[in-house]
């Protein structure tokens, strides 16, 4: 049976045995309670075929004849052969007898494997979308892989976005070894930093802008959306809204911009002997200039549409690849062989077993966040590109540079006075079991070293208080 079938056979067994009533039943399956009557009577007659149409597994009573079927498909391979379905139709009808239509030919012949002899495609309409009316309301960006050297060094690949209303390619544009998350994010932050924030960003749906894989896990399947990747979470924590491009021609401009740079930007290299990757980029900061003198145009609306990046954000952070990781009992944090020591936090407290959020830093450089604070940081460790660390290593949560320290404060004094109590109760208990470690251990020397936790102050008889 099918599974519209099994849902039938379970709603008609939940009214007999009393889990549910017709009217449920019928509501569930989308049927009136009329039908559901008939539904139930027929499973009280035939059991469990009862859910099953009655037309299933008959052949229809217009169903071409298997003897009609087989002419069609001789006369095809023999006396029409390389025939186009419409005139081998029109030849049927005329000459042989068979009076079919034309998409009854074409499945006849298209289930005996005999394809068309032509492959024809409607030329579709199409039209060049309007540019947006102001700058900053919809950048395009992409990565272009090309022998931007030509045989002088290394394949390239040429990131950068151009702003859909003027035409202008933005600051931000590198050049990398391939197209990455990491060449992503310095675009974003590079934008972000002499522009602004745009309102869209038009993309394709390149592996790390779009999760293309169909592994779902466990939190996943229950929320019923997959975790972005680490160029989706920037964007997310911005409020950035991605466009996904479904075809090349949809994101014309910035494949035309590719075009114009294949021809322009790589006479230009030529031009000034560039051989390396870092050569290429510092050719490339001068040539922006240029690019946009020449080709750039002028908006709609005069007045731009870029929004002001918040005081609260952190851009460096947002612009980074984040992960989850539990701190260890010895206040480290490992990442990929990589191991960050935490400070003791005030009081000084520790943080073994706090999951916190680790962000690798588009310089190479690592931080580690507690509830917002920073706790850690740690020297770059990057050789060479920059890449998302897989496995094990979770996504982080939205980046909380959203939230700003106000925010944070407010949570910290809402705190009941029920929590304080529980915490300071903990941190007693553990001071007294290393308080009995540190006795254990000093039972096997000469003289017996004691550490005794502070005592509360005791109240004196005029009011005050005093230490032990």
């Amino acid at each position: 049976m099918s599974s519209r079938q099994w849902k039938r056979w379970d709603a008609v067994e939940g009214v007999r045995v009393g889990l549910m009533t017709n009217a449920e039943a019928a509501l569930a399956l989308g049927l009136s309670a009329r039908q559901m009557r008939r539904v139930r009577a027929q499973v009280g007659k035939l059991g469990a075929k009862g859910v099953v149409h009655g037309n299933c597994g008959r052949a229809p009573v217009h169903r071409v004849a298997e003897q009609v079927r087989a002419g069609v498909v001789e006369l095809r391979l023999d006396k029409y052969v390389d025939f186009n379905d419409q005139h081998f139709t029109e030849k049927l009808s005329e000459e042989e007898g068979f009076v079919l239509s034309r998409p009854t030919v074409r499945r006849i012949l298209r289930a005996a494997g005999i394809r068309s002899v032509r492959q024809r495609r409607a030329p579709r309409h199409r039209r060049r979308r309007t540019r947006k009316a102001q700058a900053g309301m919809m950048l395009l960006w992409d990565g272009s892989s090309h022998a931007w050297l030509e045989e002088r060094g290394p394949q390239l690949c040429l990131m950068g976005a151009l702003d859909d209303a003027t035409g202008e390619l933005l600051e931000g544009a590198h050049f990398v070894a391939h197209e990455c998350s990491a060449g992503y994010l310095r675009v974003l932050l590079e934008v972000a930093h002499t522009k602004g924030l745009p309102w869209s960003i038009y993309m394709d749906h390149h592996g790390s802008l779009f999760r293309n894989d169909e592994h779902w896990s466990e939190q996943e399947r229950q929320r019923g959306k997959q975790e972005p990747t680490q160029v989706g979470r920037a964007l997310e924590a911005l409020d950035i809204e991605p466009i996904a491009a479904l075809s090349p021609q949809a994101k014309g401009r910035i494949e035309r911009l590719w075009r114009t740079l294949q021809d322009r930007l790589v006479s230009e290299l030529r031009l000034a002997g560039a051989r390396t990757m870092e050569e290429a980029n510092a050719v490339l900061k001068r040539f922006i200039a240029d690019y946009n003198r020449r080709f750039a145009v002028a908006a709609a609306v005069a007045q731009p549409a870029w929004r002001q990046v918040g005081e609260s954000i952190d851009l460096n952070r947002v612009c980074s690849f984040g992960y989850q990781a539990t701190v260890l009992k010895d206040n480290t944090v490992r990442l990929h062989g990589v191991v960050i020591d935490i400070a003791p936090g005030p009081q000084p407290r520790s943080y073994a077993h706090a999951r916190v959020e680790v962000r690798q830093l588009l310089d190479g450089g690592w931080r580690v966040y507690y509830r917002d604070h920073l706790i850690a940081s740690a020297a770059s460790t990057a050789n060479g590109e920059l890449r998302a660390l897989k496995g094990r290593y979770h996504w982080a949560p939205p980046a909380a540079s959203a939230r700003s320290k106000a925010n944070a404060a407010k949570i910290a004094a809402s705190q009941t006075n029920k929590e304080r109590a529980g915490n300071a109760s903990s941190a007693l208990a553990s001071t007294k079991k290393l308080s009995g470690a540190l006795h254990r251990t000093a039972g096997a020397n000469s003289e017996s070293v004691v550490f005794r936790p502070r005592s509360k102050p005791r109240a004196r008889s005029d009011g005050r208080k005093t230490g032990s």
